[in-house]
């Protein structure tokens, strides 16, 4: 049963009895007014659209792993996931924070707006696909093609990145401390600027990672893919 206690204005639900629906809608529906400043979810078991679409300052703590697009579309939130996430985790994230103590599979962070992703284990294949604005900040691995047409934003790589990093990327700036298998197309390496390492001590604080700025490399559009040349014979 789900419950609320009025002393630390916490409401707990647990999955085990509850259904997502019922949480999702006093997320939606019943929070804004309530008082309640932190939501606890028991027993997700890997259950999908865990926490999406809050639209509201709160704390939620789930309390193990979630499923697909768990906090998608968060705007205000903070969500903490004590455990691994499917595919899609944040996606189309606005603002607020979203922290996962563990790993996170297929397109993290795809598309998001604003905010903070915080991957503390590896992230799988696509993570920060097309990306508008969202910082996204990884503790150990990125999957394939990550960052693929990513348009603003930061994603941050405390380990290695997969192949393919950064394809047709647009303003987005990568930086990676470990190795990069192989860069997608119009992606390049660069110098990292005073201003790059300010940054990465910025995005390393948040996530509260004790890493060196100096031990990261810059990734960034050539910009070449910008516009369509007619006469290029479609070679780029």
């Amino acid at each position: 049963m789900d419950g609320v206690n009025a002393t630390d204005r916490r409401r707990v639900f647990d999955l085990s009895t509850a259904r997502v629906r019922d949480l999702n809608q006093f997320l939606h529906h019943e929070l804004p007014g309530s008082g309640v400043e932190q939501v606890e979810v028991q027993h997700p078991g890997g259950r999908h659209a865990i926490a999406v679409g809050i639209n509201h300052p709160v704390n939620v703590e789930v309390k193990g792993h979630g499923g697909y697009y768990l906090a998608g579309m968060n705007k205000l939130a903070s969500v903490t996931v004590h455990g691994n996430v499917g595919w899609g985790v944040a996606e189309n994230m606005m603002s607020g924070t979203v922290r996962v103590k563990g790993f996170a599979s297929e397109s993290a962070g795809a598309t998001g707006h604003g905010g903070t992703l915080i991957i503390e284990g590896d992230a799988s294949l696509r993570c920060g696909i097309s990306m508008k604005g969202i910082d996204i900040v990884v503790g150990g691995d990125i999957g394939n093609y990550s960052a693929f047409m990513a348009q603003a934003g930061h994603l941050l790589v405390c380990g290695d990145a997969g192949h393919a990093l950064g394809d047709s990327l647009y303003e987005a700036v990568i930086y990676v401390r470990g190795r990069i298998k192989s860069l997608g197309a119009d992606a390049q390496e660069e110098e990292m600027t005073d201003a790059d390492r300010a940054k990465v001590a910025e995005l390393l604080a948040r996530a509260g990672f004790g890493y060196q700025p100096s031990e990261f490399k810059r990734v960034a559009s050539a910009k070449k893919l910008y516009h369509w040349n007619a006469d290029a014979n479609q070679e780029y």
